[in-house]
């Protein structure tokens, strides 16, 4: 296409400088080199210029979002229309078909498959014998369809008034409408996508000329952004999966060597520094004055760690989805080079290293404290939280596909492999209920002290909650919210729940459970808008102890039971993976009836999903890259089956026990290998 506009990328090096008060680590090896090239910047908006100054050895350049800049020496990072800011994507058709039934009917009986791609024009033509004949005419390889109807004078040829003879067969008339409005449907669908991918484009943060990320939300009108202007690892992911499928793979990797980059400094909070390897929860691209005052600018990377965080938390998820993202990256552009760098090697084991610590905990589930997930504020999922550890389980999983074993990190592989072992027993025994599972912990003895206890945890009956005892349905079950000592909570939580499906963290019986169970509960997981956070919501006496009183997560509000869209792409995900897309459609298509008329909020109020949420922020990047990337799953369910697990066996044979010394006569993961058996 000649009006092509491209962004040119340079191979990834140290380019600009990461604002952070604390010195670099030397990790890697890397150090700045100064250089004087003059770039042109863009705001945090992308519309403003001033002069920058980059500390690249490279010619840096930063390109705006309407214009590219070609640069013959780098690779092309996106070839769209006239500008940046417009959809690389081909809309579906619109068939333009007379309104008037008496004078012609379009049919259409074999259609390709990928008749969406290609442009189609229709011409009508009458001639002098009263037939009206509609030609499809374009680039499909086809014969033209020629519809005819007989007139004589005023009067039509009378058969059965809801039939048409199309060459010598009926057709019927009321199936012919329902293709009409399913066109139309889907001319309406096109529309909502190319407005997403312009959003979605209009969020796109720049870094020397690069793209790197998109900002958490982008509304113009939201005078007070607080941090929702910055590059968030968690929520980039459903927009690095939608450039990932539409063949846009560059700002992936930019995201990924510019994070781990990040991930190398020491980071501080009150004279304490955490891990090296935390990543951080977001970033934000900031101008600043370069050293020297003679008003020369420069670019900077200013991470969040969580030392500004609400609560001071550190993002736990954040190393695992970045790990999870990287293999997404190799998976889908098959470019595993990436990967097997020493530095993103070397970023993979400190990630790791901080997992796999040893502690005090005698469970192999992740411990961690409130508030350091996707719920990122006081909730009462301190502990196991279900989210952490099937993200956790995901990224083991990614590791072990990812490094490159040596004797360098043999032990590690072995540490991996233990963990994944005693990580997938441990949920899929005592985090799983349906009803037989509640009935026997309705019947639990307590106080049990022996090796053979049946009640381990020491759960007394009573927690079991009133709700749960009508709510759960026969056929289905879940895995509850947490497990620790003495507690159970039996909240459904979503995102830990999917993930489980797509990871394989559960067995093939619980992940179908899982789904038996959405869709049984549909009014209730779904409603209006697809999908709450979590069920039910804490309210009255219960929110006020375990939130604090907060009053964002009120009850049926944010994470207090609030309805998320951007928990489709992993929805969509998972029912493709167990057979069931049906149930993905039914989500997306309730979705897009209203996220466009709403202007893409972050989430939705109310025990339905019917209210646009209080504080919801407008034109929510994950929200609109979470709907794409349905979309695009869902069209092509083979790029689907590069981003799940399926079960692995021979974890099933790997029991740490059997490196024991200690004599156990016996290991519960035997006598619990019959749940894998579909």
């Amino acid at each position: 296409m000649n009006s092509s506009s491209c962004i040119g990328i340079s191979t990834m090096k140290p380019c600009c400088r990461i604002l952070i008060g604390y010195r670099i680590s030397s990790i890697f090896g890397v150090s700045h080199i100064r250089s004087n090239h003059k770039i042109v910047n863009n705001s945090s908006k992308l519309h403003s210029k001033s002069k920058l100054s980059c500390y690249n050895d490279a010619k840096c350049k930063l390109i705006g979002h309407k214009k590219g800049v070609i640069d013959l020496n780098r690779r092309a990072f996106f070839a769209s229309g006239s500008n940046w800011g417009e959809s690389k994507i081909l809309g579906k058709n619109k068939l333009g078909v007379n309104k008037d039934s008496s004078r012609g009917i379009l049919v259409i009986p074999h259609v390709a498959s990928d008749f969406r791609n290609h442009s189609t024009s229709i011409d009508s033509h009458v001639n002098e014998k009263g037939f009206e004949s509609i030609y499809i005419q374009g680039s499909l390889n086809v014969k033209p369809l020629v519809i005819e109807k007989i007139e004589n004078g005023n009067e039509v040829v009378k058969e059965d008034e809801s039939r048409v003879q199309v060459n010598g067969s009926g057709v019927n008339l009321d199936i012919l409408k329902d293709l009409n409005e399913n066109v139309e449907t889907e001319s309406e669908a096109s529309n909502i996508e190319k407005e997403a991918w312009k959003l979605l484009r209009d969020a796109v943060v720049n870094y020397c000329g690069n793209p790197v990320g998109t900002v958490a939300a982008n509304n113009p009108a939201d005078k007070q952004p607080l941090n929702y202007d910055q590059v968030f690892i968690r929520d980039f992911v459903p927009s690095a999966l939608a450039f990932l499928l539409n063949g846009e793979g560059e700002i992936v990797k930019n995201f990924l060597l510019n994070t781990l980059q990040l991930q190398s400094w020491e980071k501080t909070v009150d004279c304490y520094s955490p891990g090296q390897g935390l990543m951080p929860a977001s970033f934000k691209v900031r101008t600043v004055p370069l050293d020297g005052g003679d008003g020369t600018l420069e670019e900077v990377l200013d991470p969040d760690f969580g030392e500004s965080a609400i609560g001071r938390v550190a993002p736990v998820d954040s190393g695992l989805w970045w790990i999870i993202l990287l293999r997404a990256y190799g998976k889908i552009t098959g470019d595993y080079a990436l990967q097997e760098r020493v530095d993103v090697q070397t970023g993979i084991r400190l990630i790791l290293n901080l997992c796999l610590t040893d502690g005090f905990d005698m469970f192999p589930s992740l411990l961690v404290t409130d508030g350091s997930c996707m719920i990122d504020r006081r909730m009462g999922i301190h502990g196991h939280p279900l989210e952490i550890q099937s993200l956790f389980y995901s990224a083991l999983r990614c590791s072990r596909e990812m490094l490159i074993v040596n004797d360098g990190t043999k032990n590690l592989v072995a540490a991996i492999n233990n963990r994944l072992s005693a990580l997938s027993f441990h949920v899929r025994e005592y985090y799983w209920v349906d009803m037989k599972k509640i009935n026997e912990i309705y019947r639990y003895k307590t106080e049990e002290y022996s090796a053979d206890a049946i009640n381990k945890f020491n759960i007394y009956p009573d927690q079991i909650p009133s709700w749960l005892v009508d709510w759960i349905p026969n056929e289905g079950g879940y895995l509850i919210g947490n497990l620790e000592p003495g507690h159970m909570d039996f909240r459904f939580f979503t995102l830990g729940n999917l993930w489980a499906i797509v990871s394989s963290l559960g067995t093939a019986r619980q992940n179908e459970g899982i789904l038996n169970l959405i869709e049984a509960k549909w009014d209730d997981l779904v409603a209006h808008m697809p999908l709450k956070i979590c069920y039910p919501a804490l309210e009255y006496e219960e929110w006020r102890i375990i939130t604090g009183g907060d009053p964002k997560n009120t009850p049926w509000s944010y994470h207090n039971g609030g309805s998320w869209p951007t928990l489709l792409w992993q929805f969509t995900l998972a029912c493709i993976k167990m057979g069931r897309p049906e149930l993905a459609q039914k989500a997306v298509a309730m979705a897009e009836k209203r996220l466009s008329v709403d202007q893409w909020p972050e989430y939705y109020d109310t025990q339905s999903g019917r209210f646009i949420g209080k504080q919801s922020r407008l034109h929510q990047t994950w929200t609109i890259a979470g709907y794409l990337t349905s979309k695009m799953l869902l069209e092509n369910p083979a790029k689907a089956s590069l981003l799940f697990w399926e079960e692995d066996y021979e974890l099933l044979e790997n029991c740490v026990c059997a490196l024991s010394k200690t004599g156990r006569k016996k290991c519960l993961r035997f006598a619990a290998r019959s749940q894998i058996c579909v």
